[in-house]
C-alpha cells in the first residue's frame, strides 16, 4: 500500500451518494434468493458478475432492478444494509446518507414498512457496533410519474421523522427534474432536505432545473455542469455540494477513462465536490476504492484528498455540532499524518 493509500484508509469521511440496493453483492443475492425461494436468471455468482459488464445507465438499471427481486422481508433489507455498514467501517466512514428506492419494492408487492423497518434496524445496529451515524434519503424513480411519487411520499408519512431527505434517481435522459417540481415542493413543506441526480447523462439544463425548479440542497453527480461556465459560477457562488462518483462515471461511460476524470478540475474551480461510491457492488468499488482510483489517476495531493473528505462532512445533512466534531477529528488526523 502506498503512502497516499494509507492516508486515504485512515482518513475519516462521509458517504453522501450511496444507493443501498446497489450494495447487493452476488453472494448475498444468491443467499437471499435461496432464503426466499426466488428463481434467479443466473446460474452462478460468476454469471452475475459477467452480467455486470454493461455499457450505459439503462443496461445497468435493467440488471439493478432484477437484483432487487430477491429483497422481500425486513430481515433482507436489514442484512443488505448491515453488509454495507461492515464495509463502511473498513473504509473509516463516520457518517453515511443512504438512498433507497421504495418504488422498486412496493411495485413488487413488498410493503413500504418492510423496506424501511429493515433499513432502520440496520442503521441502529451500525451506530452501536461501528459508531457510524446514518440518514435515509427516499429516492423517487424518475421514469415513473409524479403522481406515483406523491403516492410514495404519502406512504412514507408514518416514518417521515426517520427520513432526512428525498432524492431523484433512475433513468435521467427524457425525465427532466421539472417533472417532479410539485412533489419536491411538498417534501420541502414536510421538512425534508432535497437532492436530485442531474448532469450525469442528462444535459446541463437538468442541473439548472434541479436548482431553479426543485430548489435542491445538493446535486448528485453534476459532471455535465462543467460544460457551462455560467452554471459552474452559480454552483460555486451558492456553494452547492456535488456528490461525484468516479468509478460509477467510468463504468457507465460518463467518462472514457479514469485518467480523464474532472474531479481535481472541479476542486480548482471552487466546486464543493465529494467522492462517493454510488452502487459499489455493480461498479467495482466502495468508497476508499473510489478515492484511491481517482487519486492515482489524477495525482491528487494529500491536501486535495483531505478537502474532499472535509467537503463530505460539510456537505452532509448532519447538524452543525456533529459536523464540527467530525471536522475536528479530520484535523487531528491530518496533524498526526504529518
Amino acid at each position: 500500500m502506498t503512502d497516499i493509500d494509507q492516508f486515504i484508509a485512515g482518513l475519516p469521511k462521509a458517504e453522501l451518494h450511496l444507493h443501498i440496493e446497489g450494495t447487493l453483492e452476488p453472494e448475498l443475492m444468491f443467499a437471499l434468493a435461496r432464503r426466499n425461494d426466488v428463481t434467479m436468471p443466473y446460474g452462478s455468482i460468476d454469471e452475475i458478475r459477467q452480467a455486470y459488464d454493461f455499457g450505459n445507465l439503462q443496461d445497468f438499471l435493467d440488471i439493478y432492478y432484477a437484483g432487487t427481486n430477491v429483497l422481500r422481508t425486513p430481515q433482507d433489507f436489514h442484512d443488505l444494509a448491515a453488509a454495507y455498514f461492515d464495509r463502511a467501517a473498513q473504509d473509516n466512514i463516520v457518517h453515511a446518507e443512504i438512498m433507497f428506492d421504495p418504488q422498486a419494492h412496493t411495485s413488487r408487492g413488498v410493503p413500504f414498512a418492510h423496506v424501511i423497518e429493515g433499513l432502520l434496524s440496520a442503521m441502529r445496529d451500525a451506530e452501536e457496533r461501528h459508531g457510524i451515524t446514518s440518514d435515509l434519503i427516499l429516492s423517487f424513480l424518475r421514469h415513473l410519474s409524479e403522481e406515483e411519487a406523491f403516492d410514495t411520499l404519502r406512504a412514507a408519512t408514518p416514518w417521515l421523522p426517520q427520513i432526512k431527505a428525498v432524492g431523484l434517481d433512475s433513468s435521467e435522459v427524457g425525465h427532466p427534474p421539472e417533472k417532479f417540481a410539485r412533489v419536491f415542493a411538498a417534501a420541502a413543506e414536510a421538512g425534508l432536505k432535497l437532492c436530485a441526480h442531474a448532469g450525469e447523462e442528462g444535459p446541463p439544463a437538468y442541473v439548472w432545473e434541479a436548482l431553479d425548479l426543485l430548489k435542491v440542497d445538493r446535486i448528485d453527480h453534476g459532471n455535465r455542469a462543467l460544460e457551462e461556465d455560467a452554471l459552474v459560477e452559480r454552483l460555486v457562488d451558492e456553494q452547492m455540494v456535488l456528490t461525484v462518483c468516479p468509478l460509477s462515471n467510468l463504468k457507465l461511460c460518463v467518462i472514457d477513462d479514469i485518467a480523464s476524470h474532472p474531479l481535481d478540475r472541479m476542486l480548482e474551480m471552487g466546486l464543493r465536490a465529494t467522492v462517493n461510491s454510488d452502487d459499489p457492488a455493480y461498479f467495482g468499488g466502495y468508497l476508499n476504492d473510489n478515492y484511491r482510483a481517482v487519486t492515482a489517476a489524477r495525482s491528487l495531493s494529500r491536501e486535495q484528498v483531505a478537502l474532499l473528505a472535509r467537503n463530505s462532512i460539510t456537505g452532509s445533512f448532519l447538524p452543525q455540532q456533529a459536523k464540527d466534531a467530525h471536522l475536528a477529528t479530520i484535523d487531528a488526523y491530518l496533524e498526526q499524518a504529518h
